[in-house]
């Protein structure tokens, strides 16, 4: 598969410059491909599979076939992956007059603007890489869900726990669990018409991928949100979220992804209320009254 990192000598995403250097050793169908994804590689990264084909002129079996060429096993993930890469590749625009170190005799103002303009980037990047037709059908699947187990481990743990703090006031029967042992007692009880959604910034973390695999075993649908659209997380779910995330000084990859992950959470959120207006709205007001009295 294309080198992981965002650009190379000739200013396009790896796997773009990867496409563009084999084009010509490509059989014709294939080549109609290649060529549409980069006429337009945002576009592609939106269409789906037989809309790929139709605007290649092609047949959807020769999409599948690119895909796999390109290394990867079916269509939904060179999606994820093509449109992680945009969104690098976008992000390394943004950046160009930002630096990231952050050094010991740095002023407060400098140390803000970095951390902030790190923050921004990585929000700016996960919005431009959102699939969105897969972020509704989540939303979809958690709006009639009979439960939903949220699952991850360090910080991501924390993401799960705002996640359950939102679907709870809405009137959704939601768990967040950092411990391993809890979350597969619950997910082995998991059925048909439950969502386990597993987080997880590098999408390889063995108690998240224990979980998840325990959870679809039972029959469970798994969401999976991570980083890396690569990941073994992501291969093994059922519909995959990606963010992005932009380290600095003193804040690795792992502990900045909290605000992009929390984003795409959000995002999830509000399509669920959009769907249960009514259900919603009525929750949050009887919360909001619930807790009235408390209120110093």
């Amino acid at each position: 598969m294309a080198d992981d990192s965002p650009r190379n000598r000739s200013g396009l995403a790896p796997m773009l410059a990867h496409i563009e250097a084999e084009l010509d050793a490509l059989p014709q169908a294939l080549a109609r491909v290649a060529s549409e994804v980069l006429r337009n590689p945002r576009d592609a990264a939106t269409l789906t599979l037989v809309e790929l084909a139709e605007r290649a002129r092609t047949a959807p079996a020769s999409a599948t076939r690119f895909c796999r060429w390109l290394g990867y096993d079916n269509y939904r993930m060179f999606r994820a992956a093509l449109a992680t890469e945009i969104a690098r590749a976008e992000q390394a625009k943004w950046e160009s007059d930002l630096g990231q170190e952050i050094l010991p005799d740095d002023p407060p103002d400098r140390v803000l603007e970095v951390v902030a303009g790190a923050d921004a980037l990585a929000i700016q990047g996960t919005a431009a890489q959102i699939d969105q037709r897969t972020a509704v059908r989540v939303a979809q699947l958690i709006s009639r869900a009979r439960r939903v187990d949220l699952f991850g481990v360090g910080g991501s743990w924390l993401s799960a726990l705002e996640m359950q703090y939102r679907l709870e006031r809405i009137g959704i029967a939601a768990w967040s669990r950092n411990d391993v042992h809890s979350a597969l007692t619950s997910a082995v009880l998991l059925g048909a018409g439950d969502i386990a959604f597993g987080i997880s910034h590098s999408g390889r973390t063995k108690q998240t991928l224990d979980v998840m695999a325990r959870a679809r075993a039972s029959g469970a649908t798994t969401v999976a949100l991570t980083s890396f659209a690569s990941s073994p997380l992501a291969h093994s779910a059922d519909l995959v979220l990606t963010s992005s995330v932009r380290e600095t000084t003193f804040r690795p990859e792992a502990l900045a992804a909290r605000h992009s992950q929390l984003l795409v959470l959000d995002f999830i959120y509000v399509l669920i209320a959009q769907l249960t207006y009514e259900r919603t709205t009525y929750a949050l007001d009887a919360t909001v009254k619930a807790v009235e009295g408390q209120k110093a």
